[in-house]
């Protein structure tokens, strides 16, 4: 896998919204979100389509793929971020091209939505794209320092790196009220223990299955997966979207879950109840509740990079470099 260059500051990190639009965010966010950019030492600028709003809050195939297609084509952008997420990118797969991509590999970053995304042009591509903040993660101001933090690790430094849990963790609408937030205390926990080195694929299961039977899902044999899924989830429907992605890959290396929001009430029981039913996952390690996914903080991780897990001493270094 190609490793795409890493960000230094006075870089130009390009928003597009490849799922929903960018005027969902409030202007006082888009605001904060640059200025936070900025005072990393970057400039930002917007495809010129990111602010199209349709019925479904997002924009054409074509106009979503301008801008795509434009943030790659362009030598001055070094980092390309998504605007939000949504229920649609997987609409441009079919359209991107992915030659002109190939000849131009670059920083992709975004979570959720843009898990198709991402995972299409690693798979089609052969280069490194990476689950972690939106520009929208950016307006946040609790949590921020370990968000911004791995953001840096993983974009910014060329060199292996450890995750380690944030300090708290919230599954609160921070968006709505930043000033009342409501904090928990992070634990990192092992279903199954073991260790093994392997390459990361994943992020939001449900819309990494929508990849099944095309030609854009990547090779997930012999893989370490990491996988969540967000509020409309719930035990049953978890349940299925795990068993049908674990039938696709009888023999990954381990697994990592993220955190659960509690609306899925996808419960500790719950998910040991899950897990109990699939025999390979007893044989390799499984560590959940961890911070990337639709609670906050995130961290940033490579798609297509390498990682070493020992659950004994709760060690994971990401070593793509």
């Amino acid at each position: 896998m190609i490793i795409p260059n890493k960000l230094k500051k006075g870089d130009e990190i390009r928003i597009i919204a490849p799922s929903r639009s960018l005027r969902i965010l409030s202007g006082n966010g888009i605001q904060t979100a640059a200025k936070r950019l900025q005072a990393l030492g970057f400039h930002v600028t917007f495809g010129k389509n990111v602010e199209v709003c349709d019925l479904q809050d997002s924009s054409s195939i074509e106009q979503r793929l301008e801008d795509l297609h434009e943030a790659f084509a362009d030598k001055n952008v070094k980092a390309i971020l998504t605007a939000i997420g949504g229920f649609n990118s997987n609409e441009l797969l079919p359209y991107v091209d992915y030659a002109l991509l190939t000849e131009n590999p670059k920083i992709l970053c975004g979570f959720s939505d843009i898990t198709a995304l991402a995972n299409a042009i690693s798979a089609k591509c052969n280069f490194i794209t990476y689950s972690g903040p939106h520009f929208s993660s950016f307006q946040m101001d609790g949590l921020q320092a370990y968000q911004t933090a791995y953001f840096k690790k993983c974009l910014m430094e060329g060199q292996s790196f450890e995750l380690q849990p944030s300090n708290e963790w919230s599954d609160d609408v921070w968006f709505l009220d930043q000033d009342d937030r409501t904090y928990e205390e992070t634990e990192w926990k092992v279903y199954a223990s073991g260790s093994t080195t392997g390459t990361l694929i994943g992020e939001n299961l449900c819309t990494l299955n929508l990849l099944q039977g095309t030609e854009y899902i990547p090779d997930i044999q012999e893989r370490i997966l990491f996988l969540e899924d967000d509020e409309l989830t719930t035990p049953e429907t978890f349940a299925r979207d795990l068993t049908s992605l674990l039938q696709t890959s009888k023999s990954i290396k381990a697994l990592l879950l993220g955190r659960f929001q509690k609306k899925s009430n996808v419960s500790e029981k719950q998910l040991h109840f899950i897990l109990d039913k699939h025999p390979q996952l007893k044989n390799i390690p499984v560590i959940y509740d961890m911070d990337f996914g639709h609670t906050q903080p995130i961290m940033t991780l490579p798609i297509g990079g390498e990682i070493r897990i020992d659950t004994k001493n709760m060690r994971l270094e990401v070593h793509e470099f």
